[in-house]
């Protein structure tokens, strides 16, 4: 055999036919893969210590609700579409949901006459309070043809503003609402033992997500109609789909996902305030494009989604580690979230 072929099957691949523009190619169609990769790298050097099943299952458990968010707008992402109104929608329930969550013996209780709640009632409660927001971007989008960008941005703005009337709701004011209940916190905090490996809660309900979202979008018509619209909204709707109908469950999907995941971080970090989610919705989002979901719609997978989860955490974490300035990190976020649109943008225009 030539030293420049390999053998594939009964396929030869030809490593002499390689031309400057097929790496040129790849190179670019996987950048952000390789400047993540290189990331990673050079955070193992700083500190080999990165490297341990302790750092593994916390970078696991913070990927866990990140990953819940994710499935959610990486729906609204494959229907073309997007929404920065996530983060406060994550803020309004973690509020929502640990103020109705807290301790009978707290003094700083919000509401001192509540009874104790079962945990299941706050959290669906929030998730239909979510859902609602969700539902009106839907409306907005479908009905009124506003674009996503410029509807949920609107979004965004409103539901910090009820968040902030809720959070600073008399008798103590705009204070952090702590004193969560053990039983709302033990449903993040709690962990599987096998041995010497925790399993975390909330991995278990990442996995379960995923495993949902995943059957949603590839074994439904609703998933079939997703990716129809996201390809072409005018092709699908003669074809027989209500785009409009679609793109409000969408939306309504993604705000369920926003309410129980705001609820799981609330009960996470044990605190909630009105700045609570602030900015997740880029990372989100980041995390999307980066797992080859693309904002020309139709395109993606879930693998992918949880791909860009992970791969977006372990940076996040691994910055965090080496002690990388908060101020450093959100340039690196932000070149890596250019870069990545960037690349999605060329591989449509190269598509077209």
């Amino acid at each position: 055999m030539s030293e420049n072929t390999t053998n594939k099957g009964n396929k030869r691949f030809d490593l002499s036919k390689v031309t400057r523009k097929d790496v040129i190619d790849f190179m670019m169609n996987n950048a952000i893969f390789l400047i993540l990769f290189v990331l990673m790298f050079v955070i193992i050097v700083i500190d080999p210590r990165f490297v341990s099943l302790t750092n593994f299952t916390n970078i696991l458990t913070q990927a866990s609700t990140r990953t819940i968010f994710a499935l959610g707008v990486g729906t609204i992402i494959v229907s073309k579409g997007t929404d920065l109104s996530l983060g406060r929608q994550v803020g309004i329930a973690a509020v929502i949901s640990g103020s109705l969550l807290q301790s009978a013996d707290y003094a700083y209780r919000m509401y001192p006459d509540l009874p104790v709640l079962p945990v299941i009632v706050p959290i669906l409660l929030v998730m239909i309070v979510t859902g609602f927001f969700s539902f009106i971007n839907g409306v907005v989008v479908a009905k009124f043809k506003v674009d996503p960008f410029i509807a949920t941005l609107g979004m965004m703005v409103i539901v910090y503003g009820v968040n902030s009337i809720y959070y600073d709701r008399p008798p103590y004011g705009a204070q952090p609402i702590g004193g969560m209940d053990s039983r709302f916190t033990n449903i993040s905090q709690g962990y599987f033992q096998f041995g010497e490996v925790l399993v975390p809660y909330l991995v278990l309900y990442a996995i379960a997500a995923v495993i949902f979202m995943w059957f949603l979008w590839n074994k439904t018509r609703f998933g079939k109609n997703l990716f129809a619209v996201g390809g072409n909204a005018e092709a699908a709707a003669v074809s027989g789909v209500n785009v409009s109908k679609m793109l409000i469950m969408v939306y309504v999907l993604a705000g369920l996902l926003y309410g129980l995941g705001g609820a799981l971080e609330a009960a996470r970090i044990g605190t909630a305030t009105n700045n609570t989610g602030n900015m997740y919705e880029l990372d989100a989002i980041a995390a999307c494009i980066v797992g080859g979901l693309s904002f020309s719609g139709g395109i993606g997978s879930i693998a992918g989604v949880v791909t860009g989860v992970l791969i977006f955490q372990v940076i996040a974490y691994g910055l965090n580690f080496i002690s990388v300035s908060p101020y450093l990190q959100y340039i690196i976020k932000g070149l890596i979230i250019i870069s990545a649109v960037a690349i999605d943008n060329r591989k449509y225009i190269k598509r077209k």
